[in-house]
């Protein structure tokens, strides 16, 4: 088992305490929790797939409203300049100039080869679809957020240390000016010292600017005010658990995984078209009533209201052998093309499971390797110091040492936030990314 020193830990812990210790006034802190929530409300990839459910569920319920019987209404009324039915002596002696028709029918499909049935399992398969959609979208998102933000995080520590190695090179060019001033050394041994720090100024430009556009990249995406007195906050009390030690060794649950889940969907549906179409080349019987009246506005005939049931059957016979029949075959060849592409997605999901799941496992090691790498920057730095100033080595060892604390101080923080990114991809691929509480600030 893997284990990790505390006092690297307490390290870091030391290290975001001062990141909210050495703020200015004019600084404002951001937390990952508050940029989930900024990014979900954000989103519009988020609200495109709300609205993309929401334009499903009216499918569904439209959709259902096929098993009820169809409704309409109709009328026609007629005038003539001329009477439209000359007088009839006795009979009709005032002629006729007007008529109306009015009629109702209902009907109610009985049998119509199951494409009611069809059609509204369908419409609940799009439905979950677009809501398994919606939830890959807002997972998709909360990754993206976390891996921007401890991008920003690296930045911010790496200029910690950058800062730190200027205050060092500082007091060290003030010893080496006075050692000079004695006449004790050689003058190029202080320009040796103003070349790096130099040097070391470029650095922390290349890093200001490499912040700013990680933070700008972070405000777009979440939404937020862009303000380069932004910083990123992070708890202090972080500390970092071994993969196996925490989580199932890897987590292959494809059941429950939404990706896999879509894809199921997407050979259900293809399944269901065939059977759709299946049901064009069957009988389909339905029956109703028509209830209508037909008078003048004289009531010149006094007909009442008429009530008639009827029955219709409908037969596709060409449809065997015509087009109907052709785009049956073509969709059965989708299902086997809707099966293949489940099968490549299955076996891709199942890679990138465990692919994350190794990635996952070089990160934390690549802690160990860097929490080793600066213990021992720290007392190789210690230690050629104490050479230096005892006159046992020269200046550029002790520049080389402080070189590489500088680096270890790097990698360590570069290895910490992969280590973050790492994480949260493996959560994202196995579906068990946890969601802010929107409901709290």
């Amino acid at each position: 088992m893997i284990t990790t020193n505390h006092s690297i830990y307490k390290i870091i812990g030391i290290l975001f305490f001062l990141t909210t210790l050495t703020g200015n006034a004019q600084e404002k802190n951001i937390k990952l929790e508050d940029l989930k929530k900024s990014a979900l409300e954000y989103s519009n990839t988020i609200k495109n797939g709300v609205l993309r459910a929401e334009k499903a569920e009216f499918a569904r319920q439209e959709a259902y409203s096929k098993y009820f019987p169809e409704i309409e209404a109709s009328g026609f009324a007629l005038y003539g300049f001329n009477d439209l039915v000359p007088p009839i002596p006795q009979t009709l002696p005032n002629g006729i100039d007007n008529i109306y028709s009015l009629g109702a029918t209902a009907t109610q499909a009985i049998y119509a080869g199951g494409k009611i049935r069809l059609a509204n399992k369908l419409a609940q398969i799009q439905l979950e679809s677009r809501e398994l959609a919606t939830e890959e979208a807002i997972d998709s998102v909360i990754l993206t957020t976390e891996t921007k933000f401890w991008q920003l995080i690296a930045l911010q520590e790496q200029q910690k240390t950058i800062n730190a190695s200027k205050i060092y090179l500082a007091n060290l060019l003030k010893q080496q000016q006075d050692l000079l001033d004695a006449g004790l050394i050689a003058k190029n041994q202080l320009l040796q010292v103003k070349v790096e720090k130099s040097s070391l100024l470029l650095k922390e430009n290349e890093l200001s600017n490499k912040r700013k556009i990680a933070l700008l990249d972070l405000a777009v995406y979440t939404g937020i005010t862009y303000d380069t007195s932004l910083v990123a906050l992070n708890k202090s009390d972080l500390q970092v658990i071994a993969p196996s030690l925490k989580y199932k060794n890897p987590e292959l649950d494809l059941l429950n995984n939404n990706r896999y889940r879509l894809l199921e969907k997407q050979v259900n549906a293809s399944q269901l078209k065939v059977e759709n179409e299946k049901a064009d080349l069957l009988p389909q019987f339905a029956v109703g009533i028509n209830a209508s009246t037909f008078d003048s506005f004289n009531y010149d005939f006094n007909i009442g209201v008429q009530p008639i049931a009827f029955a219709t059957l409908s037969i596709p016979i060409s449809a065997w052998w015509g087009g109907e029949k052709k785009q049956l075959l073509q969709s059965k060849i989708d299902i086997e093309i809707a099966e293949n592409k489940f099968n490549d997605g299955k076996d891709q999901l199942t890679l990138s499971i465990m692919k994350s799941w190794y990635d996952l496992q070089n990160a934390y090691k690549q802690i160990q390797f860097a929490e080793d790498k600066l213990i021992y920057a720290e007392e190789n730095l210690k230690t050629q110091r104490d050479n230096y100033d005892s006159g046992l080595n020269n200046i550029t060892d002790l520049l080389d040492a402080q070189k590489t604390k500088q680096e270890a101080d790097s990698d360590f923080i570069s290895a910490f936030a992969n280590y973050q990114q790492k994480e949260a991809t493996y959560l994202y691929v196995t579906n068990q990314l946890q969601l802010p509480n929107i409901g709290k600030s």
